[in-house]
């Protein structure tokens, strides 16, 4: 092997080729050994180094090191050893889901699809596993980005009129002030439940087709992105149900569309609109031709792009869109100046800085 080489990296147990690892020969070190391989880097000084293991892989044992041992990299930039895997493939981090299907769509991209046919509507039980899901998303370092999506006919037509169970649960109470406390509470864990779109702290995509009807509205204004097939239906569609948006579509969808008039008409005659107006008043950002699977692909495609940018540069940028919505320019700037203060000693910065001035694609660590 010459000064520049490549070491194939294989799962125990399949023999199968998942990656490549660039390698440079250091001069201070033997032929074959641990320390034979550094990433590039360029200046005069070595910089110190520290050891880093990947489990789960051996390395090609014609390189003369193997799974157990330490590999030496600079201490100023992440292992550039990296795997290639193939996806789509089942998403392990929760195994209980019901009523969604989780899908890792791509390295670091979540696909959750709604998954309650046939036109997955909305239970009590629907929404508290949502709210399961997220928050154990927030936490995953495999997730960096999340796509959101229907399954079969469309995205979805809202709540499921005729299995809601508040009605008994009130109905059990003796007197209207305990009833008000119990729909309050209900209330207000349906609302938490879609604001987890917001509290993951990870970009969400949402990619709709079919109708979006009710909560699909609530659900796609608490998305930071939206796409939509050419032929997908929209509708504030509650009032036709005899009830106000209760959870966060007059809050949220007015902002969005910026169009105070517009949001009203829509809100009050609940008429349904078209991907192309939707486009046009600025709640979607694309319209795909196609069905599901192209959308899905597309909003796949920005999600995986998202996952690949610098994990702390995201979700701070993701915290500080959502701050300065709700509060004026002067309280926006103080909150990232505080917030700033400590994200900006990740050592993300450095490692993208000095992939540009190597024209390299950076590995950030996850977070």
């Amino acid at each position: 092997m010459g000064p520049r080489g490549r070491a194939r990296l294989s799962l125990e147990g399949e023999g199968e080729t998942i990656g490549i690892a660039d390698a440079h020969t250091d001069p201070d070190r033997g032929r074959g050994e641990a320390g034979n391989f550094a990433p590039p880097f360029t200046g005069k000084r070595r910089e110190p180094y520290r050891t880093w293991t990947r489990p789960r892989c051996s390395l090609d044992p014609t390189l003369g090191f193997s799974q157990s041992t330490p590999h030496p990299f600079p201490s100023s930039i992440a292992p550039l050893f990296y795997l290639t895997m193939s996806f789509p493939q089942p998403y392990r981090g929760f195994a209980e889901a019901k009523y969604h299907k989780l899908t890792l769509a791509a390295e670091g991209v979540l696909l959750l699809s709604f998954n309650r046919p046939p036109v997955n509507a909305w239970i009590d039980p629907k929404w508290r596993e949502l709210a399961a899901i997220l928050r154990t998303v927030r936490d995953d370092p495999d997730v960096a980005s999340i796509v959101v999506a229907g399954e079969g006919r469309c995205f979805t037509a809202g709540l499921d009129l005729n299995e809601q169970s508040l009605g008994s649960v009130i109905a059990e109470l003796p007197d209207g002030a305990r009833k008000a406390i119990a729909m309050r509470r209900h209330i207000a864990d349906f609302q938490d439940a879609i604001s987890w779109f917001e509290h993951v702290e990870k970009p969400v995509i949402a990619a709709a087709h079919g109708v979006a009807f009710g909560l699909a509205i609530d659900i796609m204004s608490a998305c930071d992105i939206r796409y939509a097939t050419k032929d997908t239906r929209f509708s504030i569609k509650e009032v036709d149900a005899g009830l106000a948006a209760d959870i966060g579509t007059l809050q949220r969808f007015p902002k969005i569309v910026g169009n105070d008039s517009l949001a009203r008409e829509l809100c009050y005659t609940a008429r349904e609109f078209d991907a192309k107006e939707a486009r046009e008043i600025g709640f979607l950002s694309k319209v795909v031709d196609g069905g599901r699977d192209q959308v899905v692909a597309e909003a796949v495609k920005t999600a995986a792009l998202i996952a690949s940018k610098a994990p702390v540069a995201v979700r701070g940028t993701k915290i500080y869109l959502l701050h300065s919505r709700d509060h004026s320019v002067e309280e926006g700037l103080k909150y990232v100046t505080a917030l700033n203060s400590a994200l900006l000693q990740s050592d993300d910065m450095p490692m993208a800085m000095l992939a540009v001035m190597q024209k390299q694609t950076p590995k950030f660590s996850k977070l």
